[in-house]
């Protein structure tokens, strides 16, 4: 549903960026009878949701809550969650008989394609008269300024490559810097900072951490590997997969503790989750004494992860032969197993950008800038960003609910 001119240059609302935030809000405000025109500087709209999920679009998740949610202000993302839910959008998406699953912990995934949420959102914004333009970056936006008359202001106003546009809101849905190939390129804090309203200093989020040639090597021939453990980074824990790579370590369990990892602290992975691993070895000498302690390991980490740990840092022998020293060198080990990133892959692979405009300039009703009367920031561009699992895609939905509502 891509319009090349549109009828009016003049429009009720205008929105940059057509992404999840930006297509939910243009449907919503359109849905109200506002002229609604919605633009993006990329070749196609959704970009980011058609590459989601392995192409499957993980586009909500069914348990999400303020508490899966990173910000400044832990309070500031509450008032929308609450009044767009999970359940909002599930129904929207039956709505359009978009087939679902749920993956795991409350993960809803698309059936077929991620296809079917970008097809169900331009069928939204089709239905409301929302004219859609690509290829079309925003320049010169100048704001509209108070006039004479009480409350009373002059349009907003900005520049695409084809004509000029005036619109009594205007709505910023750029996203973040996260895998820039997909167009990202931070266009939103650049225009908030222009305008002298705080953004929190931003780094890459939900992305695999990277380790030194050293500790690489130590590891090498196990890239491929998956393990379930509980990851914690600065007092939040997962307990999720990790998978070893050719750079370091990826894996949900990784890049959930990502978003809460800072540089020059370790991570600590718990590769025997749930279990008393000293106790369950005094049982298994007892059971199985001949039981050789690689293979024992293996059970959990996989035989090649075991016999590196034995290798690198424990004696593989019989259990009958450890004594008290030898199994708290076993735990020692794996109990966490402590790792020191040297660094993240950075915005090329990360999934989500933390840190944003910040929500204090920023009505947590509306979404409206409290000093820039008609101006609204939504999606990533904020400074929510939400854990692995369809949660930042709910905080594009329910954001975007909440300016459509008022813009």
């Amino acid at each position: 549903m891509t319009v090349t001119t549109p009828e009016n240059r003049e429009f009720d609302v205008v929105i940059i960026g057509a992404g999840a935030a930006g297509l939910m809000c243009a449907a919503v405000a359109g849905a109200r009878g506002r002229r609604v025109l919605l633009l993006d500087s990329a070749n196609k709209v959704g970009k980011k949701i058609l590459m989601s999920g392995g192409g499957r679009c993980n586009f909500t998740n069914m348990h999400s809550t303020s508490d899966n949610f990173i910000s400044a202000n832990p309070h500031f993302a509450k008032s929308a969650l609450s009044r767009y839910t999970p359940w909002d959008f599930i129904a929207l998406v039956e709505k359009h008989g978009v087939p679902y699953h749920e993956k795991k912990l409350g993960q809803l995934f698309c059936d077929r394609s991620s296809k079917d949420i970008v097809r169900l959102l331009l069928d939204e914004c089709d239905a409301v008269g929302v004219q859609v333009l690509t290829h079309s970056p925003a320049s010169n936006i100048q704001l509209g300024a108070p006039l004479s008359q009480a409350a009373s202001r002059s349009p907003h106003r900005l520049q695409t490559p084809r004509f000029s546009v005036s619109c009594e809101s205007l709505v910023i849905a750029s996203g973040g810097y996260s895998i820039p190939t997909l167009g990202s390129t931070g266009f939103g804090f650049d225009f908030a900072r222009s305008l002298g309203i705080p953004v929190l200093p931003t780094r890459a989020g939900l992305v695999p951490v990277t380790l030194e040639p050293k500790q690489l090597r130590k590891l090498q021939g196990l890239a491929g590997v998956s393990v379930d453990t509980v990851t914690a980074a600065s007092g939040a824990a997962f307990r999720e997969n990790i998978l070893f790579t050719h750079k370091g370590l990826s894996g949900p369990a990784i890049l959930q503790a990502s978003s809460y990892w800072q540089p020059g602290e370790a991570l600590e992975i718990d590769l025997f989750p749930g279990l008393d691993l000293a106790e369950h070895i005094h049982t298994m000498q007892h059971q199985r004494p001949k039981l050789e302690l690689k293979n024992l390991l293996g059970e959990q980490l996989t035989k090649r992860v075991a016999q590196r740990w034995c290798d690198l840092w424990l004696e593989s022998k019989p259990l009958e032969q450890l004594g008290k020293d030898d199994i708290q060198r076993v735990v020692s080990t794996c109990k966490p197993w402590k790792v020191w990133p040297a660094g993240t892959e950075g915005y090329r692979t990360a999934e989500v950008t933390l840190g944003g405009v910040d929500t204090n300039a920023l009505s947590s009703k509306t979404m409206e800038a409290r000093n820039h009367p008609g101006l609204y920031f939504i999606g990533e561009v904020v400074d929510v960003t939400g854990h692995l699992g369809g949660h930042n895609f709910q905080w594009a939905w329910a954001s975007g609910q909440a300016a459509g509502e008022r813009a």
